[in-house]
């Protein structure tokens, strides 16, 4: 059972202010989780529709970006600058904001997570692990072996701020800058009870987890399943950039403030990791953790879009199917492909075909 329903916590209740009200605010001290489950103490509750905040906290930990930001330099190997290994066992990464309980949700229910903004910080790094990507033990890749940290600028866009603006780092004399395309990288709700309690860095299901999807960003709805009354939200992780597939097992990894509201759809669930809605286009994204292989996964975003297709927008089955195979609008997203196990990919239609 979930403890203190009936109350958030004083430091983020929602407060008056000359007779504006203050949105609530999970602060990056409270980002702190590694573990979800239904009997943590929610630690705001909003209603559906109000806009909150969360300040996000760096995958790692904040001693450990301080303590890069600090020696200055553009590229550390690790080991040799004194730094402590970046592995345990278990590893610890990916801390998250929540539970977040969400007035009217149950069990049964779907979340419709609309994310206003990411704000990233205006540094960042990203590393390489002795034990994680695809070169980590690959003869002729060397160099690519064991742990190495490298450091990046966050630069304002058009905005002023780093919403919409780019990163920079230096490697090998090189100087490099691209436009960056912030997202939060873990996005969950609790399992139910029973269910143990999932890590935020390994846990893939129909909850959601840790998926580094690419269009878990501004501007977009994602769509999680609620397994306990109040839905209990968790998310963290923000990135300010990837690439397709986080190849090393890492992406700009960053701290962040994100704005977001929750509404409820009553009695609905997805199939799936999650569903996830643009301006421009729907997406069924699934893992192959979640489904046993890469193929499953993806056979299973194929049949979920082709299921939302008929359902909620008057498609026949063979219509469906032949526009899945023949449409040249219709793409597979390969979001995450660290390694056998961790693969997130998505399959998407564009709005101009809905019915």
């Amino acid at each position: 059972m979930i403890r203190s329903k009936n109350k958030s916590r004083e430091t983020t209740e929602q407060r008056h202010e000359g007779g504006a009200t203050k949105m609530q605010t999970i602060t990056r001290e409270q980002s702190t989780i590694y573990q979800v489950s239904p009997d943590l103490e929610p630690l705001l509750k909003v209603k559906p529709g109000e806009k909150f905040n969360v300040e996000t906290n760096d995958h790692m930990n904040q001693e450990l970006l301080n303590r890069l930001l600090a020696s200055g330099s553009k590229a550390i190997e690790f080991d040799k600058e004194g730094f402590a290994p970046m592995h345990s066992t278990p590893m610890l990464a990916n801390p998250v904001a929540g539970p977040i309980y969400v007035e009217g949700a149950e069990a049964g229910d779907l979340l419709a997570i609309h994310i206003s903004e990411i704000t990233p910080a205006d540094k960042a790094s990203t590393c390489i692990l002795e034990h994680m990507g695809l070169l980590h033990d690959l003869t002729g890749w060397e160099e690519c072996h064991g742990n190495h940290a490298v450091l990046f600028d966050i630069l304002p866009g058009k905005s002023g701020t780093t919403r919409d603006g780019n990163a920079r780092f230096e490697i090998n004399g090189h100087e490099w800058t691209w436009k960056l395309n912030p997202h939060i990288g873990t996005i969950l709700t609790s399992p139910a009870s029973g269910r143990g309690a999932p890590d935020t860095l390994t846990t893939q299901g129909a909850w959601g987890g840790n998926l580094d999807v690419r269009d878990v960003r501004e501007g977009n709805i994602i769509y999680l399943n609620s397994f306990n009354e109040g839905g209990l939200l968790f998310l963290g992780d923000v990135h300010a950039s990837q690439g397709d597939s986080e190849l090393t097992g890492q992406a700009i990894e960053t701290y962040a403030d994100v704005v977001l509201s929750v509404e409820i759809i009553k009695n609905k669930s997805v199939p799936g990791v999650m569903r996830i809605e643009t301006p421009d286009s729907i997406i069924q994204v699934d893992t192959a953790l979640h489904m046993g292989s890469h193929a499953r996964a993806l056979n299973s975003c194929f049949i979920g879009l082709m299921n939302w297709l008929i359902d909620e927008y008057g498609y026949g089955q063979q219509e469906a199917y032949i526009h899945m195979s023949t449409n040249s609008n219709v793409r597979i997203n390969v979001y995450q492909f660290i390694d056998e196990s961790f693969f997130t990919c998505g399959v998407e239609m564009p709005k101009d075909y809905l019915l």
